[in-house]
């Protein structure tokens, strides 16, 4: 039993690095803690516990979460500081090494931190707690929300792919998930909540079922029962677990949104097997070409890495013309960072890093130009808006069902709510589509 009397009347401070998943699990940290009587430190208040979420995808991600910490610690001088995430489970004695740092927990200890924070008392030294890999099987529910109108729901975590230049399973381990039938209460609870829309969230989702013997497409049919929930947004999913039946169902979906986001990595097929992906370019051109033909006017963001071991020139130029031929929307580039005990490591051939910004900056030009293409597409046409706040005085914004970023009027009255628009021209910043509302 945790005597939570020591927590009244203290203030936390969160921060999260990373991933969508990351912040649905600091949402739940964070609801955990106000249970217990810990409340959010308000803008200029010094807090007395320091919650912060770690990433460690790239070894910039290991930078920032270093430079977080301290900041946090300066700024909250005496707070009870505690870390968790990838990084915190990759590096655990790194970051219990870091002056001012109390706890340090691992992936399996993450949904459980009320039970590890004791007395609040500062340590000379911070104390890690982890789980070897291999042996993390616990799955914490998580949901978010934040600061907008969306949901992120966790549905799945861990991976079993081992691609070589990853070290995510090895910071969230193998893949597990939560119940449909769990899963099912958190989406209704979010409904009560008056959420319209929810992004299914997690490391691999459509792995889903490992430790329950159920499926994704089980999951998706389940949750498009639900009455309240307006929109559901499928997360990265990779493309070949992206069924021809997942694709048929949210097609013939009122609630599951025509927006996909799919890995490809690389565009040339040598490549792939370097990075030991499941899929070729065939395969993943079939199942853009299936979504196109059900959904013409559905929104694909793509994620590619440039720079990896073993990308010549050569190889370089095939995947970024077999990119450009396909009919996606956006592209989502990330330069290759090296990875400790990573497979990737062994391969000879490395790009220095000009030669890696350059590739970069082609896809990412590459990018706005099949994005402008698609919003243009769209101008003069009838949508659906969820409409969302944002600054005082700054318009309302929104996303149509197929995730084109429109600029609203500045009546707060329409915030979170399903608003048919009429499409217009860019805005000002280029970044988004002028929408008049009809109703």
């Amino acid at each position: 039993m945790i005597d939570t009397t020591v927590f009244q009347d203290k203030k936390a401070v969160y921060y999260t690095l990373g991933c969508k998943l990351n912040f649905a699990e600091t949402s739940s940290i964070g609801k955990s803690l106000k249970d217990a009587g810990i409340r959010t430190a308000r803008k200029g208040e010094k807090a007395d516990i320091i919650v912060v979420n770690t990433c460690s995808v790239t070894e910039v991600a290991d930078k920032k979460c270093r430079q977080a910490i301290h900041k946090l610690i300066k700024a909250n001088p005496g707070a009870y500081v505690v870390v968790t995430g990838c990084y915190a489970q990759l590096k655990p004695d790194t970051v219990a090494d870091i002056e001012g740092v109390d706890l340090v927990l691992g992936a399996e200890q993450k949904g459980d931190l009320m039970k590890y924070l004791g007395t609040l008392k500062k340590s000379e030294h911070g104390e890690a707690i982890t789980t070897a890999t291999k042996d993390i099987r616990k799955f914490s529910p998580s949901c978010s929300k934040g600061d907008r109108t969306r949901y992120f729901l966790k549905v799945q975590d861990g991976c079993d792919y081992f691609c070589s230049y990853c070290t995510i399973p090895f910071a969230r381990g193998r893949s597990r998930n939560g119940s449909i039938s769990d899963l099912v209460e958190q989406a209704k609870s979010v409904a009560s909540e008056g959420g319209k829309e929810i992004v299914l969230t997690g490391v691999n989702i459509g792995d889903f079922g490992k430790s329950t013997g159920e499926t994704f497409f089980d999951l998706i049919k389940a949750l498009d029962k639900i009455d309240g929930i307006e929109r559901y947004r499928i997360s990265s999913i990779e493309p070949n677990l992206l069924t021809d039946e997942i694709i048929d169902f949210v097609s013939s979906s009122n609630r599951f949104m025509p927006h996909f986001h799919i890995p490809l990595q690389s565009g040339c097929d040598e490549v792939l097997k370097l990075m030991r992906r499941r899929y070729d370019t065939e395969l993943f051109a079939s199942k853009i070409k299936r979504i196109k033909q059900l959904m013409p006017n559905a929104f694909i963001g793509v994620d590619v890495i440039v720079g990896t071991r073993g990308e010549t020139p050569e190889y370089f130029e095939a995947a970024y013309n077999f990119i450009k031929s396909l009919d996606v929307t956006q592209l989502h580039v990330f330069s290759y960072s090296e990875r400790p005990g990573t497979q990737a490591l062994k391969i000879d051939y490395i790009i220095p890093p000009e030669e890696k910004h350059a590739r970069s900056q082609r896809l990412l030009e590459l990018s706005d130009v099949k994005l402008k293409e698609f919003y243009a597409r769209h101008k003069g046409k009838e949508a659906v808006v969820l409409a969302e706040h944002s600054k005082p005085g700054m318009p309302m914004h929104g996303f149509t069902e197929n995730y084109i970023r429109v600029e609203l009027s500045k009546d707060r009255a329409f915030d979170n709510q399903l608003v048919k628009v009429k499409l217009g021209d860019f805005s000002s910043d280029g970044d988004s589509l002028m929408a008049e509302i009809l109703e």
